[in-house]
């Protein structure tokens, strides 16, 4: 999808102008080679990007699973956060229930209309389209590992769900084939509208009315509004030092999340000031000191904590789904054979250490986890 879909037509105006007008400008042997810059995308590369399965279906991979086969692929890599019947923890919301026979027959689901007494919205009383249900599992599961199930087994673990919302019977098969069947029995299949508008014109059942109306000022306000964003504490540190990662180009220099957040009022300046100070280069004759080396810290482990997803659960300091990593240091910092216990720990996942919410097993090789365990063991040294 283009970024510009939703620009305004004077800002795309103005940039085909100005385009155009530089093109002109160019000598015509720069008019040669800029438009020798790039090359046309392979049917590889493109493949690698079109990966979206519309509602219509299109994009849909050929392939099939069996309600079954899906509930054996469900146990292994589901049901550790999403249970066994797809009714969830405290974490995620639940996938099936809340939908009834009428609602299969009818395509709108009562529970969500005006005035129903219904105290949590499921996944299958949402969703109006299976393509999205398809396309989401296919995109993003399982959790530590997206985007590494087969077709056919993206076709099971739909099948699997969809029979615990009485929508399939236990030994239907959902193939590429047989989808826009099922589609028509989704509870939800007839409750999204198009009378809003992000639709354009009244042909698709848009209107010309906004979503939102605005009743602040608008236009000669006599304040100006000011935007910014924080990071929470739990989150400061969660992906490294962001001073570190940003470019050297452009207003934003990064905030330097390895010190305490500034005092509320701090002038945003004081910020740009800290990451400047951190991102300086230092001086050769203080480079050429030599210094003891440090002990192990996060940033060692850092990128094995980010490409296995382990900062989604864990914090540094602050629980989040799990708990922090200071408090697994803390809780086995005494121990003798901590690091062979936290690498098995890891490796094997599990639950009711740290309550009723599960770890699921993670694919770390064994050297990546006993680094990670290494580390933990340590302190979760900062």
């Amino acid at each position: 999808m283009s970024r510009f879909k939703h620009a305004p037509y004077s800002l795309l105006l103005v940039l085909c102008t100005l385009g155009s007008a530089f093109a002109q400008a160019q000598p015509a042997a720069r008019q040669v080679a800029l438009a020798n810059v790039g090359r046309t995308a392979t049917p590889a590369e493109i493949r690698a990007w079109d990966i979206d399965v519309r509602p219509d279906f299109k994009g849909l991979p050929k392939g099939q699973g069996s309600v079954r086969q899906g509930e054996v692929l469900w146990e292994a890599q589901c049901a550790s956060c999403h249970g066994s019947f797809a009714e969830s923890s405290e974490v995620f919301t639940p996938i099936a229930g809340g939908t009834t026979a009428q609602d299969i027959k009818s395509g709108r689901v009562d529970g969500l209309m005006p005035g129903a007494n219904q105290p949590n919205r499921t996944t299958l009383m949402k969703v109006a389209t299976l393509s999205t249900l398809w396309d989401y599992i296919n995109r993003a599961m399982p959790w530590t590992a997206p985007k590494t199930l087969t077709a056919d087994e993206v076709y099971a673990a739909t099948a699997y769900i969809l029979f615990l919302g009485n929508v399939l019977p236990e030994d239907f098969t959902l193939s590429d084939a047989n989808i826009r069947e099922v589609q028509a029995r989704l509870p939800n299949r007839n409750g999204m509208t198009t009378a809003h508008a992000m639709w354009p014109g009244k042909e698709l059942g848009g209107t010309a009315k906004p979503d939102v109306q605005g009743s602040n000022c608008m236009a000669n306000c006599k304040t100006e509004a000011v935007v910014k964003s924080f990071l929470p504490d739990y989150a400061r540190n969660a992906h490294g030092n962001l001073a570190d990662q940003s470019r050297l180009v452009g207003e934003s220099r990064g905030i330097d999340t390895t010190r305490p957040p500034l005092a509320a009022g701090a002038k945003s300046d004081l910020v740009v000031a800290q990451a400047e100070a951190v991102r300086a280069p230092v001086p050769a004759a203080q480079a050429a000191v030599p210094v003891k080396a440090a002990a192990p810290g996060a940033a060692s482990v850092m990128p094995l904590l980010q490409k296995n997803a382990c900062v989604a659960c864990h914090g540094m300091d602050s629980k989040l789904v799990g708990p922090s990593f200071k408090d697994i240091a803390n809780k086995y910092k005494d121990r003798a054979d901590a690091v062979n216990y936290l690498s098995g720990k890891i490796k094997a996942g599990g639950q009711g250490v740290w309550g009723a919410i599960p770890m699921p097993a993670q694919s770390l090789s064994a050297a990546e986890s006993a680094q990670i365990s290494q580390w933990l063991a340590q302190g979760a040294a900062k």
